[in-house]
């Protein structure tokens, strides 16, 4: 931009011509495309007093993902080549689900907390009484595609609604429950899946990670908030990159350090988006524990599934 541009940019209607300018900049067809499913001009500290349940600051919700791979030669495991049977690539993820995913469940008991699954449906056929038990101890489930071999990324809109619905189906049948939140597998989204979610009944999403507080999301019908996940301390980006398990109880301290201290002025939400073929093995529980156990020692800490902490907000903005 030349010297008048910068200086008009400084009014508010330069602000709405520097974005002009910079949408321009970015696509040389037209502007730059935006969501346009939340009021992107609101910032953080324009948000309304409030208090979690009992006067706590931050809300701290565990999202462990328990998901079923397709064994097949068409490589249905992420990163197995077509027309091969990936062994390794399988066994390691469903080591999850048969050993690892209890080691989780079993450290989270001995700390009363209780988990918010991002659950495959066909885990509810494939494991029955392993849904069964997690539904006994009080945890919630939450939509996460049929499998996690595919996703809703290029999706049709008519095979996008029968994956969801089919999910949606699935789960509530097993629990006796109506699934409530959703998190895409690969948080993969079309420009119709909040619609589509919303208007079946879910509440709030995973997917949209752009605030430390839910977002109310715009949707045809129904309502939609998204949920701060946590995707920046996912395990599983972490241990893919080589970490240990030290480094990654130390990165767990870190990010909730700083939510707990930025809570004292407005309240966050932290969320930990576990793998249980990543945090349940055997080398690396114990710094997951100690992170979970060092949240517990500070007060003002409430440990909640997505529902509790969605409803909780949306009835402190009413």
């Amino acid at each position: 931009m030349n010297r008048r541009e910068v200086l008009r940019a400084g009014t508010v209607a330069g602000a709405v011509g520097l974005w002009q300018l910079t949408a321009r900049a970015q696509s040389p067809t037209g502007p730059a495309s935006r969501p346009n499913r939340y009021p992107e001009h609101v910032l953080f500290h324009d948000r309304k007093p409030f208090t979690w349940p009992g006067g706590a600051r931050l809300a701290v919700w565990v999202i462990p993902n328990i998901e079923v791979f397709i064994f097949d030669p068409d490589g249905g495991t992420p990163g197995a080549p077509a027309g091969n049977q990936d062994v390794p690539n399988y066994s390691y993820r469903d080591y999850g689900m048969r050993v690892g995913l209890w080691r989780i469940a079993d450290a989270m008991a001995e700390l009363g907390i209780r988990g918010t699954v991002a659950l495959n449906a066909a885990t509810c056929e494939l494991f029955p009484q392993a849904i069964a038990e997690l539904d006994q101890r009080g945890w919630e489930m939450m939509g996460h595609n049929v499998t996690n071999s595919r996703s809703l990324r290029n999706a049709s809109p008519e095979v996008e609604r029968a994956i969801i619905g089919t999910t949606l189906k699935v789960i509530g049948e097993a629990t006796g429950k109506p699934v409530r939140g959703w998190l895409g597998s690969g948080l993969a989204e079309t420009l119709d899946t909040l619609d589509i979610l919303a208007a079946s009944g879910v509440r709030y999403t995973g997917d949209w990670n752009n605030d430390d507080l839910p977002v109310r999301l715009t949707v045809k019908s129904g309502t939609m908030h998204g949920m701060p996940y946590g995707n920046e301390v996912n395990d599983i980006r972490f241990f893919g990159a080589g970490h240990t398990g030290d480094e990654y109880a130390e990165m767990l301290n870190g990010q909730f350090d700083t939510l707990y201290k930025d809570a004292a002025s407005l309240p966050r939400i932290m969320g930990i988006p576990l793998h249980t073929f990543h945090a349940g093995q055997a080398l690396r529980i114990k710094y997951l524990k100690q992170a979970l156990e060092r949240m517990r020692r500070h007060d003002g800490v409430w440990f909640a599934t997505g529902s509790e902490i969605h409803d909780a907000y949306v009835t402190s903005q009413a």
